[in-house]
C-alpha cells in the first residue's frame, strides 16, 4: 500500500530488487535507466556483490514466464520485477573518471593534525588544487572531520566553498548513513576521489567501505599521508593489492578533463601549470 501510494503521488513506480536469495520491493522515478538501477542495487546488496565481477540486469517477463536480458536502453515505465546476476567473468577496474559520475572525499584535514602528520603541509596544498578542481568542474565534494570538538574544524588553508556536506564523526570511516544518503541523492555516480588522513586508519576503512558498496576508488597519494612512513606506505600498498587505484591529483585532474579542447582545461592548466611539492611522501620510512 506504501508503495503504491508513493507511485501515485511522486511518479515513481514499485520494483522488486533481487540477487541471489535476496528480494526487497522499493521505488525508482519514472525514467530511471540502466546506470541508475545498477546504483540501486549496490545500493540495496553492497555488502553481498563482488563488485570485480561483471553482471547482466534482467526483467521478469509475463509473457515468457522467465527472467530476459535487460537492454542498456531500459528505462523504468511501469512495476516490475528485477534480478541483478553475476557473469562467471571476473573485472580488472578501469579507473576512468568523468565529472558527472565522481565525487570527492575529503577525510579530516584538520588543525589539530599538523603538527603530527608526515608532510602536512605538502598534502595541504594539493589539496586545495582538489578542491579548485572540483569547483571548476562541477564535483561535489564530502568532507569529514574527526572529532571536531577535540581536534578542530578543517584547516584555513582549504576553502569548502560549494562543498555538499561536511560532517563530524567519530567512526573511523567516512562512510556514515549521511554520507550514503548523501551520494544517494547523486545520479549516476561510480567513482570516489579520496584523500586525506591518516592513510593506514581513516582512508583505509573508508576505501574498504566504499568498494564494498560497489564503487570504484582512486586514492591521491601526493595528498594522503599518516604520522608514520611506514602506516602510510603498507596501506597504500595494500589498498591497491584489493583494486583499489592509488594515483595523483594532476592525473586525477587531467584525466577528469580528458581533452585539451574540454571548456574548462585551461582553468585546469593553470591550477597544475606549477607541480605538486616534491615532498617525503615517496620514501619509504
Amino acid at each position: 500500500m506504501a508503495e503504491q501510494q508513493q507511485h501515485s503521488n511522486n511518479n515513481h513506480f514499485p520494483i522488486l530488487f533481487s540477487f541471489s536469495v535476496f528480494s526487497r520491493p522499493s521505488s525508482l522515478p519514472v525514467g530511471s535507466g540502466y546506470e541508475v538501477l545498477i546504483q540501486k542495487f549496490l545500493s540495496l546488496y553492497g555488502d553481498q556483490i563482488d563488485i570485480h565481477r561483471k553482471f547482466v540486469i534482467q526483467l521478469f517477463s509475463e509473457e515468457w514466464g522467465q527472467y530476459i536480458d535487460l537492454p542498456k536502453s531500459f528505462v523504468v515505465a511501469e512495476k516490475c520485477k528485477l534480478r541483478l546476476v553475476p557473469l562467471q567473468m571476473t573485472m580488472t577496474p578501469l579507473g576512468n573518471l568523468t565529472p558527472a559520475t565522481t565525487v570527492f572525499f575529503c577525510c579530516d584535514m584538520q588543525e589539530r593534525f599538523r603538527p603530527a602528520i608526515k608532510y602536512f603541509g605538502d598534502i595541504i596544498s594539493v589539496g586545495q588544487r582538489l578542491l579548485q578542481g572540483a569547483r571548476i568542474l562541477g564535483i561535489p565534494v564530502i568532507v569529514s572531520e574527526q572529532y571536531p570538538k577535540g581536534l578542530g574544524s578543517t584547516v584555513q588553508e582549504l576553502d569548502l566553498t560549494g562543498v555538499k556536506l561536511v560532517i563530524p564523526k567519530t567512526k573511523f570511516s567516512m562512510v556514515l548513513p549521511e554520507v550514503e544518503s548523501a551520494l544517494a541523492e547523486i545520479p549516476g555516480v561510480r567513482s570516489v576521489v579520496l584523500f586525506g588522513v591518516e592513510t593506514h586508519v581513516c582512508i583505509q576503512q573508508t576505501a574498504l567501505d566504499l568498494i564494498g558498496r560497489g564503487l570504484e576508488v582512486h586514492i591521491v597519494a601526493d595528498s594522503t599521508s599518516s604520522r608514520s612512513m611506514m602506516d602510510r606506505v603498507f596501506a597504500l600498498e595494500r589498498l591497491a593489492r584489493t583494486g583499489i587505484i592509488v594515483t595523483t591529483s594532476e592525473s586525477i585532474l587531467l584525466q577528469l578533463v580528458s581533452d585539451k579542447d574540454h571548456p574548462k582545461f585551461k582553468e585546469i592548466q593553470n591550477i597544475i601549470k606549477a607541480s605538486a611539492p616534491e615532498s617525503g611522501l615517496l620514501s619509504k620510512v
